[in-house]
């Protein structure tokens, strides 16, 4: 078996409605609705399922919690450009610009967090 890439993913999160804020404010992500009212963001070719804390929908992870995760987001901006528009939203910068590598190379990274303290990282690749 070989993975062609990745579909979704799922955030456990304290506040549906403040998580989807944040990432269609910040990170530009469209809020959509599916199935028997189930929420989730979509970016690209790519969603986040959103599952409350409070009641996490089956099967889920052995230990849902939010705040957990560490994830990084390209984007085709410069990393100055994110600076200016996390500092615009009132999001505090925990690191960056940084040098990292990404699947594909060199990239950029600026690091940040969402609501419930999930790790954010937006990189850019360079030219």
């Amino acid at each position: 078996m070989q993975i062609e890439r990745l579909d979704h993913f799922v955030l456990t999160v304290r506040d549906v409605d403040t998580t989807t804020s944040f990432y269609q404010t910040v990170l530009g992500m469209a809020p959509v609705t599916f199935g028997a009212g189930r929420r989730a963001l979509v970016f690209g070719q790519s969603k986040i399922n959103l599952h409350p804390a409070n009641a996490p929908l089956a099967p889920h992870a052995s230990h849902p919690v939010p705040g957990s995760a560490d994830l990084c987001f390209v984007t085709t901006e410069s990393p100055e450009s994110v600076i200016d528009h996390l500092r615009k939203c009132g999001i505090t910068i925990e690191e960056g610009p940084v040098p990292r590598t990404g699947a594909l190379g060199p990239i950029t990274s600026v690091y940040f967090r969402d609501p419930d303290g999930n790790l954010i990282e937006v990189s850019s690749y360079r030219e």
